[in-house]
């Protein structure tokens, strides 16, 4: 009997070995050849079964299989196969996955990798990170529309037709595909436009002046004068008069230029939106305030963990700041000893016409990019790994994970259980480290889809969301990421044009009148042409016309 079931056990393993042999020798073939238990009642060849461009073909195989994942951002420190959602993904799919991120900075890692030859089976890069390039032209990952094409066909029905357009190289090649990715077509049908720039100011103060007009330079110094006179402390502290995030090279310049809508072009030609005459009086409105006592510098040297401290205690007045960042801290406040303490957002500067800003709405290049190395031994388990990430199937067992255990169908809408819901509200922490939803594994994110199962925002954050949506720019985003990047001539002109920017705007905020104002302005002027503006504004409008160009196809 032992004998009988050696001689079985031989048999099936020399059949699984020919069927494997068969299986590689078709991998160069578009179609995919597979098993099953029919094709073997008869001694007859195993048929081809093509690839259906209208199915998942990561249903074709389920077998486990390693794959890691590095995700290019050093903060992010979530692993996968602890959590709950990780692991019912995993034994759903057949997938493991091991997350790397970088010990330091990930454009430096990466490249290290590259020159080593041994790159992480799946990598995520920032979509304005220089690595990303040299990824794609220095052949180091797949062409995700050849994968495509040769083991799942499916991924072009959920990676969406604009975003492979948008990403799409001079070779026709598609090399990432982005997370958190908004087409202004989408924005426009769905409302939602990720735009998270606000002008905030804390509730009860800004009430209890009788709301201000804080659009005009007079209106602004008005305020600032009335919280110096009249609300200069809090709890016994001193109140910061103001906050902007980023400080200069975020919040004082673009941020501030989005605030005042100062165009990115004219009449077809990329804006010099430094000089912009609007841009130049709001700065010299800043230099009054500092000039009078009503600001000082800590806005521009506040460390992380003062700009945490003073805002996790209702310490500033008025911020330009990222609604998102607050989405911890106002439901904290609005619930602490003073119920009106937390920030809502209101029209902040505007330009000399009134007009309303345009803030930078989400856009194509999306936040993180999403590429398959070639040293990934299983490509094809890979690109269909990404496909079902990508689809709506994958995109709600990622956010919302396993029915019945984490949400249920509730009036036929999906509905995270009571205790999901008390975790996302008490314990974010827990929620992600242990269960693994919703945010946790936000690589692959597809707003547009996901965002339909999020539960409704507490009133506190809905309003500064509302707000920003409200004021986005939803054709804006193709001017975001315009700057060159890398070690080229252009891009180490404009390092050196921002870096000198960085250091001259503190100097304008703080001369001591208008008059020597003008003359660091006028000498800085005269560096960045030294330094290559001329060519860094060429290189703008290149990028810019070939950005209008792919939107028009």
């Amino acid at each position: 009997m032992k004998r009988n079931l050696k001689q079985s056990m031989a048999i099936i393993m020399a059949m699984v070995l020919m069927l494997g042999l068969a299986a590689c020798s078709g991998s160069n073939n578009n179609a995919k050849s597979t098993n099953t238990p029919a094709n073997n009642t008869q001694n007859t060849e195993i048929p081809a079964v093509t690839l259906n461009p209208d199915e998942a073909a990561w249903k074709l195989d389920t077998s486990p299989v390693d794959l890691t994942w590095f995700v290019g951002a050093s903060w992010y420190g979530r692993t996968w196969g602890e959590s709950l959602n990780s692991k019912y993904i995993s034994e759903k799919t057949g997938v493991n996955v091991k997350i790397e991120v970088p010990s330091g900075e990930a454009n430096e890692q990466i490249t290290l990798m590259m020159t080593s030859g041994k790159l992480p089976d799946i990598i995520s890069m920032g979509s304005w990170e220089t690595a990303v390039k040299k990824l794609w032209e220095g052949d180091h990952v797949y062409a995700l529309n050849e994968l495509a094409d040769q083991y799942d066909p499916y991924f072009y029905k959920v990676a969406g037709d604009g975003t492979l357009k948008w990403y799409k190289q001079e070779n026709g090649n598609t090399y990432g595909i982005p997370n958190d990715s908004y087409s202004p077509n989408l924005m426009h049908e769905t409302g939602m436009t990720a735009a998270n720039q606000t002008f905030l100011v804390r509730k009860d103060l800004y009430e209890d002046m009788g709301s201000p007009d804080l659009t005009t330079p007079e209106g602004f110094l008005g305020a600032l004068q009335l919280l110096k006179d009249q609300y200069s402390e809090y709890k016994g502290q001193p109140m910061s008069p103001f906050f902007a995030q980023g400080n200069v090279p975020y919040g004082m310049t673009e941020y501030l230029q989005n605030l005042l809508a100062v165009p990115h072009e004219k009449d077809g030609k990329v804006y010099d939106r430094i000089t912009d005459p609007d841009y130049v009086t709001w700065l010299k409105t800043f230099r009054t305030a500092y000039e009078r006592g009503l600001i000082n510098v800590d806005f521009l040297v506040d460390s992380d963990t003062q700009v945490e401290e003073k805002t996790n205690n209702a310490r500033y007045f008025m911020m330009v700041r990222e609604w998102t960042g607050m989405t911890a801290v106002n439901p904290m406040l609005a619930a602490s000893d003073n119920p009106d303490s937390y920030y809502i957002a209101v029209d902040g500067p505007q330009n000399s016409n009134g007009d309303t800003a345009k803030l930078f709405p989400g856009n194509m290049d999306g936040w993180m990019v999403t590429m398959i190395s070639k040293s990934c031994e299983n490509p094809e388990r890979a690109i269909r790994f990404l496909t079902y990430l990508a689809s709506e199937e994958g995109q709600k067992d990622l956010f919302l994970g396993q029915e019945g255990e984490t949400w249920e169908t509730v009036d036929g809408k999906p509905q995270l259980k009571p205790e999901m819901q008390q975790l996302l509200e008490n314990d974010i922490e827990k929620l992600e480290k242990e269960v693994g939803i919703m945010d946790t594994y936000w690589m692959m994110r597809n707003p547009v889809i996901v965002n339909q199962w999020r539960p409704e925002k507490a009133p506190v954050i809905k309003q500064m969301e509302d707000f920003a949506n409200g004021q986005a720019d939803i054709d804006g985003g193709i001017y975001k990421g315009l700057d060159p990047l890398g070690d080229s001539d252009v891009a180490v002109s404009f390092a050196r044009i921002s870096q000198n920017w960085e250091e001259v705007l503190p100097e304008l905020i703080t001369a001591k009148d208008e008059a020597a104002f003008d003359k660091i302005f006028e000498n800085f002027q005269a560096r960045r042409d030294a330094y290559g503006f001329e060519q860094v504004m060429e290189f703008r409008q290149a990028e810019l016309d070939v950005r209008k160009a792919k939107m028009a196809e």
